[in-house]
């Protein structure tokens, strides 16, 4: 298994609403991000995702996090969604999304909930939240995981940590408050993202 895009960075927009959508996740596609997450707890997710899918569907990977349930998988899947990002461990949804040919990133923090989402057929793992076990804590977790397993750290990565991450065996990262906040100008969402971006690109240079 590999992430499925060329920078394996998610932009997790939550608080996004719908008539702004599409010029945050515009701002941060043109800065290099290829997958983009509206988190279901934003205001009218119904919207914005068919919105951004029309705007952007075809230059990156889009879709939807905190995602809970098996009904909201086929209301994503039939707007056209590819990404589904969880919080949690849930064999039955994985397996749902996986079967509807989504790439789903569920979120976890032990081998045992690790190794429950591979069995359910999960392409990636976000370890969540990231910040509360630290990159050791990652290195030491990806010592019993697949090599090729994609891991990403989510909660609490920025662009002065994110090499970290990635020293510690990450793939990449989801990125959330350092890259947007609710209410913030698209300016500052295009320049955290050109900053993350540029933070990657060292790192693994």
């Amino acid at each position: 298994m590999q992430w499925q895009t060329e920078l394996p960075l998610i932009a997790i927009l939550r608080g996004v609403t719908p008539d702004e959508a599409v010029a945050h996740v515009g701002a941060v596609i043109d800065a290099g991000f290829d997958a983009v997450e509206i988190p279901l707890n934003s205001p009218q997710w119904e919207l914005s995702i068919p919105l951004i899918l029309e705007a952007y569907g075809d230059r990156a990977l889009i879709g939807a996090g905190t995602v809970l349930k098996t009904e909201q998988v086929d209301r994503l899947a039939e707007m056209g969604s590819k990404l589904i990002v969880t919080p949690n461990i849930q064999p039955a949804l994985i397996r749902h999304a996986v079967s509807l040919g989504m790439l789903v990133c569920p979120g976890c923090a032990t081998a045992s909930e690790a190794f429950s989402a591979l069995d359910a057929g999960a392409q990636a793992l976000k370890i969540f939240p990231s910040s509360a076990f630290g990159p050791g804590y990652i290195k030491a977790l990806k010592a019993v995981l697949p090599d090729d397993v994609p891991v990403l750290a989510v909660g609490g990565v920025t662009p002065e940590n994110l090499a970290q991450w990635l020293e510690a065996g990450c793939a990449g990262a989801g990125l959330g408050s350092d890259l947007y906040r609710a209410g913030q100008p698209v300016e500052r969402t295009a320049q955290q993202a050109a900053a993350f971006v540029q933070a990657y690109r060292e790192a693994v240079k």
